[in-house]
């Protein structure tokens, strides 16, 4: 194959090349989403999205071929000759655009946590190269927050961590387990780029958070040092992309950020309350009496 216009589709190509994995479903997926990343494109970069998506529709299977129909049916001017090689009339290109009831975003994340490891790595360095970055977001976070994360990790505590990372991130407490739960790892790296923790306090997570993870030093190794790779851009981004589709499923009125201490508060006052009621008015004689 000629050298692509999209540099880490080479790798993707050398991946499978060299390890036997079939990776045509993702390598056509990735391909058609950094093709609509853009608004317009140069005659050979579309001859070349053009003649690698054609030598990649015959091999996949159903439900890659409509997600790159669903892709390219919000992507105006879309090839035409790709759109008869998938089977889609302008009627259809129409319907699959009204029936996609999530948001893009939704499609990403799936693509991301069903992605092999490999894949998984490709995606991010796709995201890093990316022509449009999102607004840098803030970075409050405090070292308080990633001791919280290192706690937990270290008691095993899988429920206190993703909740911790549910309200540091602003994503929703479904994603936020699946980032801690995920067996491979990768999203927690994301998670932690993201949230600027040094790597030392990585490893530790790794190394107590998930058996899955945790019993291979060669599993945390490798993380580790995907960790040093990954450019805070590319977490900057999949982050970005967890958040909006997180947002549909959050209520509206849930808190950024927790408050422990006013919700600690609560289940103290109502004893009080109750021991009150029960007594009658004997406290306030005690303590009037107490006065005097």
């Amino acid at each position: 194959m000629k050298p692509s216009t999209y540099p880490l589709l080479d790798g993707l190509v050398d991946l499978a090349c060299r390890d036997g994995v079939d990776i045509r479903p993702t390598l056509l997926r990735v391909l058609t989403d950094l093709y609509v990343q853009k608004p317009a494109h140069s005659a050979d970069e579309e001859a070349q999205y053009v003649e690698l998506a054609l030598g990649l529709i015959e091999a996949v299977d159903a439900p890659t071929r409509t997600a790159v129909v669903a892709s390219l049916s919000n992507y105006p001017g879309a090839p035409a000759v790709i759109l008869r090689k998938l089977g889609v009339a302008e009627s259809a290109t129409a319907a699959a655009a009204s029936s996609a009831s999530r948001p893009n975003t939704d499609n990403h994340v799936e693509e991301f946590f069903a992605a092999s490891s490999g894949e998984r790595r490709i995606i991010l360095g796709n995201l890093d190269i990316a022509d449009k970055a999102p607004p840098r977001r803030p970075v409050p976070i405090s070292s308080e927050v990633v001791r919280r994360l290192e706690t937990a990790a270290l008691q095993h505590n899988t429920g206190e961590f993703s909740r911790t990372l549910e309200r540091a991130l602003g994503i929703s407490r479904a994603l936020a387990e699946r980032v801690t739960r995920d067996p491979s790892g990768e999203p927690i790296v994301v998670a932690a780029k993201a949230l600027g923790m040094k790597a030392a306090v990585l490893q530790r997570v790794l190394l107590f958070l998930n058996p899955a993870i945790g019993q291979s030093v060669e599993r945390v190794h490798n993380l580790s040092r995907f960790f040093e790779e990954l450019g805070p851009e590319a977490a900057e981004r999949m982050l970005a992309i967890w958040q909006k589709a997180s947002a549909q499923a959050k209520p509206a009125h849930e808190a950024a950020y927790w408050d422990d201490e006013r919700r600690g508060a609560r289940p103290l006052s109502s004893p009080q309350r109750q021991k009150t009621a029960g007594t009658g008015a004997q406290p306030v004689t005690r303590f009037r009496s107490g006065e005097r």
